[in-house]
């Protein structure tokens, strides 16, 4: 009987090992090496490819959104995106340009009527001139 505990105990130990393993965070000096590791799980089980979804979502890891091929450096609601850009978090997470706004720099602003952003985001219309549906005319 003593070589059969002897034999639950270690199988026990190696269960651990192997949870402990699955369950523990790669930490990568490259961020992109990171992205690289968890972005193709062809092949993987569906338990292994649900657990290291879950670890690259940038509130947990917001180093990854200042990676090669982020989208922004910027970690809203788990999702990576740049504040400075981006329509539904202008500026700060969560702050959403109106209708016909857009973000620029940071900032919800009416392409069609800034004369700092008109038709596009820092497209200045000249001194003297208006910004009317987005092109720079005379006033």
């Amino acid at each position: 009987m003593n070589i059969s505990i002897k034999k639950i105990l270690i199988t026990l130990i190696i269960l651990m090992a192997l949870a402990i393993n699955l369950s523990a965070t790669p930490i990568k000096d490259n961020d992109e090496d990171l992205i690289t590791t968890f972005g193709s799980l062809r092949g993987a089980s569906r338990f292994l490819a649900q657990h290291s979804r879950g670890l690259v979502k940038c509130n947990k890891n917001p180093r990854l959104c200042r990676a090669k091929g982020s989208p922004g450096p910027d970690c809203c609601k788990k999702k990576c995106v740049n504040v400075k850009t981006d329509n539904q978090n202008c500026g700060i997470c969560g702050k959403r340009c109106k209708h016909q706004e857009i973000c620029c720099n940071g900032k919800c602003v009416n392409p069609k009527t800034d004369k700092r952003h008109c038709g596009g985001c820092n497209n200045r219309c000249k001194r003297g001139n208006s910004c009317t549906y987005g092109i720079c005319s005379y006033a």
